[in-house]
């Protein structure tokens, strides 16, 4: 069947590792030739952090007893050679549950307990306190031991009627979506709200991580998990019953927290779980497949999505195939299509993403590095045109060279006042972008919203409060890129009058582009307004529930706003570190060519042992150019070497 998505994922992690260990060997190199300015360092950096912490968070996402953990457990864990995650008849999965790996924390699974609802502090702000989380240590080479431990996160509580009320699982004006109330008067709730598990399977340690989501009422109980979680996720595979196909509740969850609106819709795969049920003995292989067929496109249809991304399966009989070594069995599951399906359009996508952001950030590095080549390149034709003016000429000329350029020095000392002075009106403009994108603004916005939806009356006008919310966020991104915009027209004027005064080759940085964080405000509002439709107006008007909203809005946005500050930062230092260097490079500059003039006063050869010395240098400078153009195009490179990206193949039977 070609690159399964294990395998595909084990190509990235490769390819990861490699880009690491050569961005690493880069960068010792450059030290070692005194190219590591500030700006060049912090682009070494960010790429290294982007490569080793680089996840694919891949989202299942179902209502109750669709074979969601079996599908996980199908693709993931059948090395096992049993089943890990817990997958009996009945609700599973009680609360959403994170896979991933860290290895700074031991293998554990770690459990927030649905109390935690009743107080304001987001999802992720509970995440930073470790301790208010249970622990259960876990033994990696134990399945057994594993797949007890994973059996807690089925685990649940009954409580009264008023807790449920408080917990957000029990609404009165809509009884559909309550849960069961058991004989004696109590509700089931989960026990936990929120499951981390740490393990380090292989596709883990490479970057993958698996949020397994509960149902319906659990996923619109938890507003975090459907405005922050599910729209990250690289992907979202959406399981149905092959047998009823899109239901009502299966539709509900699919326009209300699903149908994305974004360009990359590969990211979306639809499947049709437990098609052996529809196995029938007394039907020939054809009417079977022919039946399974109908069904697949009455669900693309349904949903609005391409009949490719609709793929039916059998997870139970893929993963007794995996653990059996039953070839025809997996072959007839279907399971092998799916796995081609996320190996194309999950990692396809992302290695893409990935690999552009490299090719960028390597560009934009070797311009930075360049840069101090051309300085010390451009330094010694200078050197040398004055040295080679020199031969033939008496001791007073060369006396009156040396007063002429110690005259330099001075007058370029006392310019130092001047590009102070240009940094501190840089510098000025500079925090007025740091305050529109700040963490200050940011909570501003989030109190004025929270007062807003915290007004007496029904939550008619919920829509509204968060349309002003993005148009004020908007704006201000917008004057932010204003006054980022003054403040390149200032460095390049700046630059060219430094350049036209003292012979630098200062070019101002390209200016940062905030309009791809407007973008990311769309994306975020528009998975917000999706949340907030007319069946969840009941659970706005409880302000304990508006208050999570916001506060995982904040998080979100939090995200959004300090990866521009941090390009607001790395576009301020690139323009710093060019006029470090090159005031540095002129400093040494002086120094060389006083240095030069004293050897040819002491010796009548000294002109020309210096004449050849620049020479020797400026073709050490060019192979120093050539070796980095050689490291940075080879970094760029190393994806001409990944394997092609499988493509799924078409369903048959």
């Amino acid at each position: 069947m070609g690159t399964s998505f294990n395998d595909q994922f084990d190509q990235h992690g490769a390819w990861r590792r490699e880009f690491a260990l050569r961005l690493k060997l880069l960068s010792e190199w450059l030290r070692d030739h005194e190219l590591l300015d500030a700006a060049v360092e912090e682009r070494l950096r960010r790429l290294e952090t982007q490569m080793r912490s680089d996840k694919v968070m891949v989202a299942f996402v179902a209502e109750f007893s669709r074979g969601k953990s079996e599908l996980i457990n199908a693709i993931f864990f059948a090395g096992y050679k049993r089943r890990i995650m817990p997958a009996s008849a009945g609700r599973t999965t009680m609360c959403p549950t994170e896979l991933g790996y860290d290895g700074d924390v031991p293998p554990c699974l770690r459990l927030l307990p649905i109390e935690t609802r009743l107080q304001p502090q987001a999802l992720m702000e509970w995440r930073m306190v470790p301790e208010k989380w249970v622990r259960v240590d876990l033994d990696v080479n134990d399945p057994a031991q594993l797949a007890k431990a994973f059996e807690k996160v089925a685990e649940v509580r009954h409580v009264t009627i008023d807790e449920a009320k408080a917990l957000g699982f029990w609404h009165d004006d809509s009884p559909e979506d309550n849960p069961m109330l058991a004989s004696n008067g109590l509700v089931e709730v989960p026990r936990w709200r929120h499951a981390l598990i740490n393990i380090a399977h292989p596709l883990l340690k490479q970057g993958l991580v698996i949020l397994d989501t509960p149902g319906l009422n659990a996923i619109g109980a938890e507003p975090e998990l459907t405005v922050n979680l599910i729209p990250q996720a690289h992907a979202v595979v959406f399981i149905l019953a092959a047998d009823t196909g899109v239901t009502k509740s299966d539709l509900a969850i699919w326009r209300e927290h699903l149908v994305s609106e974004s360009e990359n819709s590969d990211s979306r795969l639809v499947v049709l779980n437990k098609i052996d049920t529809m196995w029938d003995s007394l039907s020939t292989p054809a009417q079977v497949q022919a039946q399974i067929d109908r069904q697949r496109a009455t669900s693309a249809e349904i949903l609005g999505l391409r009949l490719d991304q609709v793929i039916a399966v059998s997870a139970q009989k893929g993963l007794v195939a995996k653990v059996n070594n039953d070839a025809a069995l997996l072959q007839a599951s279907q399971l092998p299509v799916l796995e081609l399906a996320l190996s194309h359009g999950v990692m396809g996508q992302r290695q893409k993403i990935l690999q552009q952001g490299v090719a960028s950030g390597i560009g934009e590095l070797r311009v930075e590095a360049g840069r101090a080549i051309n300085i010390r390149r451009r330094d010694l034709a200078e050197q040398m045109i004055e040295l080679k003016g020199l031969r033939g000429k008496n001791t007073s000329v060369i006396r009156h060279m040396r007063a002429r350029i110690e005259q330099e020095q001075g007058d370029f000392d006392v310019s130092g006042a001047k590009i102070h002075a240009v940094r501190s009106v840089h510098l000025k403009l500079l925090r007025q972008v740091f305050d529109l994108l700040g963490t200050g603004t940011l909570k501003s916005e989030m109190g004025e919203l929270t007062s807003a939806l915290r007004q007496p009356g029904f939550k008619l006008g919920v829509k509204r409060a968060y349309t002003l919310t993005f148009d004020r966020l908007r704006a201000g991104l917008q004057r932010a890129q204003s006054t980022s915009g003054d403040i390149q027209s200032m460095l390049t004027g700046t630059f060219r009058q430094l350049n036209a005064e003292y012979g630098f080759s200062l070019q101002a940085p390209k200016e940062p582009d905030l309009a791809r964080y407007a973008r990311d405000l769309e994306l975020v509002e528009r998975s917000h307004n999706q949340y907030l439709g007319v069946a969840n107006s009941l659970r706005l008007a409880q302000p304990e529930f508006a208050d999570r909203l916001v506060r995982a809005l904040g998080t979100r946005l939090r995200m959004v706003y300090e990866s521009a500050l941090a390009e607001v930062e790395l576009w301020n230092k690139s323009a710093a570190a060019q006029l470090d260097a090159q005031l540095r490079e002129r400093r040494r500059n002086f120094g060389r060519r006083i240095e030069a003039i004293e050897r040819i006063q002491q010796a009548a050869s000294g002109l020309d042992d210096r004449i050849s010395e620049i020479h020797s240098q400026e073709v050490a400078l060019d192979e120093l150019d050539q070796k980095l153009s050689e490291l940075t195009s080879h970094l760029i490179d190393i994806r001409a070497s990944t394997p092609a990206t499988a493509q799924p193949q078409a369903q048959t039977a």
